[in-house]
């Protein structure tokens, strides 16, 4: 079986509903599909715009279930249409006053394989998520999907680098990192902690960034999405900073084992002296 996996990401542009958003996002892995691909992840929150931008009640009307929620549930059936696996961000609510920002992954035959929930919740100007989301409590999965092992971890969190790790260590071949992100909090870093990060765990990042200014604030989201390779290399070109696009590229698995062989970091961890990394 060939090592090279087709994978494709979306940055998208905010068009005013659920509805809309949702049949865009199922067009675009429609022509993933059929330009090759077998893995597509969405951005933070695919199916709303980024309300986290102000802090009003009238923005819990975006939550609903995983994996019993309509959103997931219509993923499932595109999964199966496409022969995608699907990873699904979406505002969770699990039950009265228990919100996450939380992403569902669906394999390839449409199976809810389950959920990863965002560890790390910003609350600063243009991004009040603690009013809306608690910290996520369901660990750090893994899933064995149709393509191999794909991991997600959601915005904010690629600033920690103990999940990206932890990640790794439970066997991610792929990550996904959803986000919202704008030009004048932390542009810097967007092209420099997911290489930084894939190189550290020796494993691709697909990095996906929201692109336009949205109705509930002035953030103006860049885009620039990427794939990148266990070398810290781009895979392709970055997406446009202003409009939307599809990103579809081969990702060659192989050359993890080839880079955990050559550069070893795994063999020359030291977990037996890192006490005082999770000291309160």
């Amino acid at each position: 079986m060939s090592d090279v996996v087709r994978a494709a990401l979306v940055q998208a542009t905010w068009t005013g509903d659920t509805e809309s958003m949702i049949a865009k996002h199922e067009e675009h892995a429609r022509e993933a599909a059929r330009r090759g691909a077998r893995v597509i992840g969405f951005q933070e929150v695919f199916n709303a715009p980024y309300f986290c931008q102000v802090q009003e009640p009238e923005h819990y009307r975006w939550a609903e279930p995983v994996p019993d929620g309509p959103t997931v549930r219509r993923m499932r059936e595109l999964a199966r249409e496409t022969g995608m696996v699907i990873v699904v961000p979406v505002f969770e609510v699990e039950s009265e006053g228990f919100h996450y920002n939380t992403a569902a992954v669906i394999d390839a035959d449409g199976t809810y394989l389950g959920k990863y929930r965002k560890h790390h919740i910003p609350q600063v100007k243009g991004f009040w998520e603690k009013y809306y989301f608690r910290p996520g409590n369901a660990g750090w999965p893994v899933f064995d999907t149709a393509v191999g092992k794909v991991g997600v971890y959601i915005c904010y969190d690629r600033h920690f680098p103990e999940g990206w790790r932890q990640l790794g260590l439970n066997g991610a071949q792929l990550v996904y990192n959803p986000s919202a992100t704008h030009r004048g909090l932390s542009a810097h870093l967007w092209q420099l902690e997911q290489p930084a990060a894939a190189v550290a765990n020796e494993y691709f990042v697909a990095a996906i960034n929201r692109v336009g200014v949205e109705e509930y604030g002035d953030n103006d989201f860049y885009g620039t999405s990427y794939f990148v390779d266990p070398r810290g290399r781009f895979v392709g070109d970055v997406a446009s900073d202003k409009e939307e696009e599809l990103v579809v590229r081969d990702l060659d698995f192989g050359l993890i084992g080839e880079v955990r062989r050559q550069w070893a970091f795994y063999r020359d961890r030291r977990p037996d002296a890192y006490d005082g990394l999770v000291r309160p």
